[in-house]
């Protein structure tokens, strides 16, 4: 009897998500954790928060660990203490060697995050020093690196001036960068391949394993990324949310560099990536999907008038000027009644508090995210989605599959996920949306030719079969051992030779670069 072959390890690597959170990103991986049974998955989260203590959902049986991690909380390996034996002339020698490394790895972090776009090589050699040297974390003078940095920065092609920077402002940004920097020291499990699956966080930890380990990785970026500072940053300096703003940006750049095959899931993540500095060989476009038979596509119901909103309700979701909107379609069609699905816990108060303030109470319902999807859309007629500045398209493709007529804001890849079956509007003007939802509530034909139009073109393009068939193929081609050397003779006429697959394209390019 044959003996079973060995499965490749796939470490999918987190941001606080799968499998401790439910939310429409952890759906995804779960989605290709168990649509691909033939690899095992060693499953990390790497989070800010206090780490969950137990998944919530059932892991199957090809998951062969689950850990969450929080950062700054990582244990840092020693590479030794000061030992007894050692004198009092070679305690100094080694204090002084890491006083060294410690201001060499400042200046480098901190010039490429202000010096010229040529200057972010600079600035992964600095990620690559502190992921081989954890332990001089805690050390690092990054505050008198800034200011230096900042005496000498220069204005980048579309940033504003760099903004003043205090000592204060300094140090509050180096205790953030150190922080995030924390991911770096996170060890990732033994395996074939990292797929990292989210933004900066997960992003430095998979690359820590890249260099500490030489495991390749795969990069799926799992929200679109953001220009500008987060809400809970508005407290901060600009010339903090600066420094913040092109730390990001960095660490995308450096995963880009190192990352063998990158998964944007629309043309407008791919165009991003490009823009920032990622090959084009390294591309492989995978839209996201979702499984139709949870999304039936029900009949209407006969019920008042309905819109259906889907999202966390923070600050940063699109949540304020939907009911901005909202305001005027019930003033135009009274006995609207708006639903906000998937409200977390964390945020019932703020949206409460938001509802109250535009007295819509009695026209509103909140609602947690109903177990069963097909509970998600149903109750509405019409769905508004409105999106925050960084949110996938999950819900998007999750209402076109329900059947449901969709308006959509043009934000991200909105657009090009919903094409001609929806109806699309400019962000910023609750008014346009406002219009829009009214005229497809008073017009019911032209509501459900929209809707079945939606879920046809969901069918065709969103589906987790695709998913899941693209994601097992760069499994395959990035867990696959380089091909064998191989010696030619040469010919007076070439012999002809084929295009490689895209997703073969870097093991060529790599061979020839070795």
């Amino acid at each position: 009897m044959n003996p079973t072959p060995p499965r490749e390890r796939i470490c999918m690597l987190t941001g606080g998500g799968y499998p401790y959170r439910r939310d429409a990103l952890s759906g995804w991986c779960r989605t290709l954790v168990e649509g691909l049974r033939r690899f095992r998955f060693e499953l990390l989260t790497v989070t800010d928060r206090e780490p969950p203590t137990a998944p919530a959902y059932p892991l199957p049986l090809n998951v062969g660990s689950a850990r969450a991690v929080a950062v700054g909380r990582a244990a840092i390996k020693t590479e030794r203490s000061e030992s007894r034996s050692e004198n009092r002339r070679e305690r100094n020698e080694r204090r002084r060697s890491e006083t060294e490394l410690g201001q060499a790895v400042a200046a480098l972090l901190c010039r490429g995050l202000v010096g010229e776009p040529e200057d972010e090589r600079t600035f992964a050699q600095g990620l690559r020093r502190v992921a081989e040297h954890p332990t001089a974390l805690p050390a690092l003078p990054l505050a008198d690196a800034l200011v230096e940095a900042w005496r000498t920065g220069q204005v980048r092609e579309g940033d504003l001036p760099l903004p003043r920077l205090s000592m204060r402002d300094a140090r509050t940004a180096a205790t953030l960068l150190r922080h995030a920097l924390g991911a770096l020291t996170v060890d990732v499990p033994e395996s074939d391949l990292v797929h990292c699956v989210g933004g900066t966080t997960p992003l430095l930890t998979a690359l820590a394993g890249r260099w500490r380990h030489g495991v390749p990785l795969l990069l799926t970026e799992a929200r679109a990324p953001v220009a500008r500072h987060k809400p809970h940053e508005e407290r901060l300096s600009p010339a903090v949310r600066t420094v913040l703003r092109r730390f990001r940006g960095s660490v995308a750049r450096a995963g880009y560099a190192e990352a063998g095959l990158i998964a944007p899931l629309s043309a407008y993540h791919h165009s991003w990536a490009l823009r920032h500095g990622a090959q084009a060989a390294k591309l492989v476009q995978v839209p996201a999907g979702v499984d139709p038979s949870e999304y039936p596509g029900a009949p209407e119901s006969e019920s008042d008038p309905a819109v259906v909103w889907a999202g966390s309700g923070g600050p940063d979701s699109g949540l304020a000027p939907l009911l901005a909107a909202f305001e005027q379609v019930v003033a135009a069609v009274p006995g609207t009644v708006l639903h906000l699905v998937g409200v977390t816990a964390a945020h019932e108060d703020y949206c409460a508090e938001l509802i109250e303030r535009t007295g819509l109470g009695r026209t509103v319902r909140l609602h947690p995210l109903p177990a069963d999807p097909r509970d998600r859309y149903t109750s509405g007629h019409v769905v508004a989605h409105v999106p925050g500045p960084a949110d996938p398209p999950y819900r998007l493709v999750e209402a076109m599959m329900s059947g449901r007529a969709v308006v959509g804001v043009d934000v991200g890849p909105a657009a090009e996920t919903l094409g001609d079956a929806g109806v699309l509007v400019q962000p910023g003007d609750p008014a346009e949306l406002a219009i829009a939802v009214v005229g497809l509530l008073r017009a019911p034909n032209r509501r459900r030719a929209l809707g079945e139009a939606a879920r046809r073109r969901a069918l065709t393009h969103y589906t987790n079969d695709r998913v899941v068939r693209v994601y097992g193929g760069l499994y395959t081609d990035l867990t696959a051992p380089p091909p064998p050397s191989s010696f030619e003779l040469a010919l007076a006429v070439p012999a002809p030779r084929c295009e490689p697959p895209v997703t073969l394209r870097w093991l060529v390019r790599e061979r020839q670069d070795g």
